[in-house]
């Protein structure tokens, strides 16, 4: 999702908006022919991830100016670490520093906190189940910053973490909001109006549904559903409802995730763990800029 396109539209706007009629204090302050070195540097230990949007702050204020990052995206790095060099003319390099910081801080953040859920995930699956199980996938929700979807879902990957539906228009889901229309328009049993509507999809639709109770798993993975969401369900719950299902549709667990509790769901048998504070709650890394002047 991360294309160059959505790079330079994002990056554009958060120019603009940051310096809409231009940088008065650096025009005002720095010699126009001025050249500066700045390195990016960690603050704190992290996982990498917004190399390309970083630059293209930069690159977009000024295209005289250089970006040579020293780690990749998904790059695990410690305090101290030298992450990129920023060599150019002054005034930008000035002007796009926050921007550019904006960025990379918050990507960053998210694919560190990812690669701690994912790491606790693996962790608990190795010392608990048989050798060779292969641990659920973490995946991210909708619950990002308008308009930042493909930075923060990029930022996700970038933590060994995986993508939801990208949008309402990727696959079908019915949530309980949906189930509760549906219940109040009395159009018939659960699984009749989930049989009926799945005729209607394409053969390469996926067919999601939430449920909230243990009497609502039978219905709904009887109409054929692809997955089912099992949400705000206690452990034995979701042991329950794995052993219901059994090997109908995939099984995806949501609701009171955190990173004391994800250990635990990773146990239950189900295949997917969706976790909404990878992008809604996530804090900033802690990375900044060092900027010198660069030695004729």
């Amino acid at each position: 999702m991360l294309t160059p396109a959505i790079i330079r539209a994002v990056v554009a706007a958060a120019l603009l908006e940051d310096a809409p009629w231009g940088d008065i204090t650096g025009d005002t302050l720095i010699p126009a022919n001025l050249r500066a070195r700045a390195e990016l540097v960690a603050r704190e230990p992290g996982v990498l991830s917004g190399g390309e949007v970083f630059s293209a702050a930069f690159e977009q204020t000024d295209p005289e100016i250089e970006v040579a990052f020293h780690f990749a995206d998904g790059d695990r790095f410690v305090a101290g670490s030298v992450i990129a060099t920023v060599r150019g003319p002054a005034r930008g390099v000035l002007t796009a520093e926050r921007v550019g910081l904006n960025f990379v801080q918050r990507m960053s953040g998210i694919a560190t906190l990812t690669a701690d859920y994912v790491s606790r995930v693996r962790n608990s699956v190795a010392a608990n189940l048989p050798a060779g199980t292969t641990p659920p996938r973490l995946v991210d929700t909708r619950k990002t910053t308008p308009g930042l979807r493909a930075f923060e879902r990029h930022a996700v990957r970038s933590g060994g973490g995986h993508n939801h539906r990208n949008s309402l228009s990727d696959a079908v889901m019915a949530k309980d909001n949906h189930l509760a229309i549906l219940a109040g328009n009395d159009a018939g049993s659960l699984t009749d109006v989930l049989t009926a509507a799945r005729a209607t999809l394409g053969h390469t639709t996926h067919f999601e549904v939430e449920v909230d109770r243990i009497d609502q798993i039978e219905p709904v993975v009887s109409a054929g559903v692809d997955t089912i969401m099992l949400d705000n369900f206690a452990l034995d719950e979701l042991r329950e409802g794995v052993r219901i299902v059994a090997g109908r549709a995939l099984v995806e667990a949501s609701g009171n995730v955190n990173l004391d509790t994800v250990g635990e769901i990773a146990l239950t048998g189900v295949d997917i763990i969706s976790v909404g504070a990878l992008t809604h709650s996530v804090r900033s890394l802690d990375l900044g800029l060092d900027i010198s002047v660069e030695a004729g």
